[in-house]
């Protein structure tokens, strides 16, 4: 039986709602996934970006540590510096008091004189040598044209060799020294230092760490003492 027009229309009508619902289906169900898939890159990009600045925070966090530390150990190494400076100062200023004091022996004619004679028989049985010549501070030339007899003998006793002995009546110690001799070979070559600035310098290398824990105490991070 043949359909009429209206018979027609009503279907047409109804399979287009059938379209038009299965669209609005289709199109919710891609919005539903869409969104779904928006919300989860978003949460990837959100922990992704959330990561990065953790990790740059972390890496500025350890930075700072990092210069803080660096900081700490320079202001540590700068205090003990100054520690060691003042300390050195402080032993500087020992050592000038004694060379101060060395000029208090020389005031006393008849004790310098024994110091005058212990320093050239030592520097002659340093030498070992047949012609020795003397050079000491002009206000001492008297004492030590004096004591050299018994320095002479004192050497002879001693090594058994002879030994002549002359005072530089041509040049002498420097305004400036505290006392005591320096001892040349007559050729010149050798030259041995007995002044009483150099036996205190030489004394002090000796001293010096006993010095320092005289002063100070003894340095626990020390593990040598020689």
């Amino acid at each position: 039986m043949a359909l009429s027009d209206a018979d027609v229309q009503k279907q047409i009508k109804h399979m287009m709602a059938f379209i038009e619902q299965e669209a609005n289906e289709k199109a919710e169900e891609i919005d539903a996934k869409a969104e779904e898939e928006f919300n989860i890159e978003k949460g990837r990009l959100v922990q992704q970006q959330r990561l990065k600045i953790m990790e740059y925070y972390e890496k500025k966090e350890k930075q700072v540590e990092l210069q803080k530390k660096i900081q700490s150990s320079n202001m540590l190494n700068q205090a003990r510096l100054k520690v060691l400076k003042v300390r050195e100062d402080h032993v500087a200023s020992v050592l000038e008091e004694c060379r101060r004091r060395l000029g208090e022996v020389t005031r006393d004619p008849s004790r310098y004189s024994e110091v005058l004679l212990a320093l050239i028989t030592q520097g002659l049985l340093q030498l070992i040598e047949p012609n020795v010549v003397v050079r000491g501070r002009q206000a001492d030339a008297q004492l030590i044209q004096n004591v050299l007899p018994a320095a002479v003998q004192n050497y002879k006793e001693s090594s058994g060799k002879d030994v002549v002995v002359t005072l530089d009546t041509d040049h002498y110690l420097p305004e400036g020294c505290t006392g005591g001799v320096d001892m040349i070979t007559q050729s010149g070559r050798i030259k041995i230092s007995n002044t009483l600035e150099s036996r205190l310098e030489l004394i002090a290398m000796q001293l010096i760490p006993a010095i320092r824990n005289a002063l100070f105490g003894r340095n626990i991070n020390r593990k040598f003492t020689d």
